[in-house]
């Protein structure tokens, strides 16, 4: 089991990218969450086994038809056991 942490950078918001982020998630069973943040970044917290969360890694760098992704960092972080689901954080 592996946490990342991705801030994804680009043309991001207002293109339905978190809702993006949530049916990738579902596809490879990740759990986490996705939020816009104030400098028109896109941050996704992602945990699963490290398989999944690398291939969800493949769908963030993609995006959806409207967004452009310039970057993707990533960064580990702890693995929360009480995490139960993919969601939105507004």
């Amino acid at each position: 089991m592996v946490a990342r942490r991705f801030i994804v950078q680009g043309r991001v918001q207002g293109v339905g990218y978190r809702f993006f982020a949530v049916r990738a998630a579902a596809r490879h069973q990740v759990k986490g969450t996705v939020k816009n943040l104030p400098d028109g970044n896109v941050e996704v917290i992602a945990q699963g086994p490290r398989e999944d969360v690398e291939a969800f890694k493949l769908d963030l760098a993609a995006g959806p038809s409207n967004a452009y992704v310039s970057q993707l960092e990533e960064l580990d972080v702890p693995v929360e056991q009480n995490r139960k689901a993919f969601l939105i954080d507004y």
